[in-house]
């Protein structure tokens, strides 16, 4: 078959090239500290759709910077005995899915948080109050600022105090949750799991948000290298910051987060991807240190392939 990056056996081996920031692990548990002292002054709204099996709400919390964020929240209805649950993360520039695209969940038992990532197309709103999408530009915004301001790390401690506001439900197991979602939303489940080691399972399909330098070397194109492109074009145009630059963005490299992880991992790569290269993806997968397995794919590219769905649901119900 033909090759966009290394043969699988040296994927299998490859651990990263982009710098770790020396004070990488006092910068995470910093953050990490921040959200116990935030009052998330969590809101439910009833929606107006009423569905056969489930209650759903809209749910908003504070988040880090004082942003309201939003997630869908939909539950078994009636049922109040612990159970599962699982939060759920999109792609770069989207949103949660349709209500409806997450009643297979429910029908199984389970209770489901899906985040609006802040700033893009959801309802939640970004770190200046702004509400509604800003397209991209998230993977460098904060470059020019101190690492406490860079974006990712508010979505990355989004996403954990989501989990963490999941399992305080009254109706959840909080030793029973998990973690999904795509592209970006499989970087956000890293990192969720990373940051939140109570989440159990984790299944990430196409992660992208690692291994930067790798990603810029490949130069394949796609909104990632994109931005890059245009930070050194128009800051850096002789790269005099190159190393710099890197180094910043390796606060919020995945593959720098991934020992932390403690959850069962299974990750879904296509090996003909050219927006979330797979040695970006193995570099993060390769350092995890808990039980993980990949589901390769090796004609497809940055997609949601056949069966990962029915996997992804399959691997949760034996929380």
């Amino acid at each position: 078959m033909p090759l966009i990056d290394m043969p699988l056996a040296e994927l299998k081996e490859y651990m990263g090239t982009n710098p770790r920031p020396a004070d990488f692990d006092a910068y995470w548990d910093t953050a990490v500290a921040e959200m116990p002292a935030i009052d998330p002054k969590i809101e439910m709204i009833p929606i107006e759709e009423q569905f056969a099996s489930a209650e759903a709400f809209h749910l908003y919390f504070t988040g880090v910077g004082g942003a309201r964020v939003h997630a869908k929240y939909l539950r078994p209805k009636g049922v109040r005995q612990p159970h599962p649950g699982v939060v759920h993360f999109h792609g770069y520039a989207g949103h949660s899915h349709e209500w409806y695209e997450y009643l297979p969940w429910v029908a199984e038992g389970f209770s489901v948080a899906a985040m609006d990532c802040r700033g893009q197309g959801g309802l939640s709103q970004d770190n200046s109050s702004v509400s509604g999408t800003t397209l991209n530009g998230h993977i460098i915004r904060g470059l020019d600022d101190k690492p406490e301001n860079l974006f990712f790390r508010k979505l990355c401690l989004d996403s954990a105090q989501l989990a963490g506001i999941l399992m305080a439900m009254p109706e959840v197991d909080a030793e029973r949750v998990g973690a999904c979602g795509m592209s970006q939303g499989g970087a956000l489940t890293l990192a969720c799991a990373a940051l939140e080691p109570r989440i159990k399972r984790a299944a990430p399909g196409c992660p992208g948000m690692s291994d930067y330098r790798r990603l810029w070397d490949m130069d394949l194109g796609g909104v990632q290298h994109e931005e890059m492109t245009f930070y050194f074009t128009r800051y850096d145009p002789r790269h005099e910051r190159e190393q710099e630059v890197f180094t910043k963005l390796g606060y919020i490299d995945m593959q720098h987060l991934a020992p932390r992880i403690q959850a069962k991992v299974m990750m879904f790569t296509g090996l003909m991807d050219t927006i979330c290269p797979p040695s970006v993806q193995f570099a993060a997968f390769n350092k995890i240190c808990s039980e993980k397995q990949v589901v390769i794919y090796p004609d497809f590219a940055h997609d949601v392939y056949p069966g990962q769905m029915d996997m992804t649901l399959e691997f949760m119900k034996g929380i």
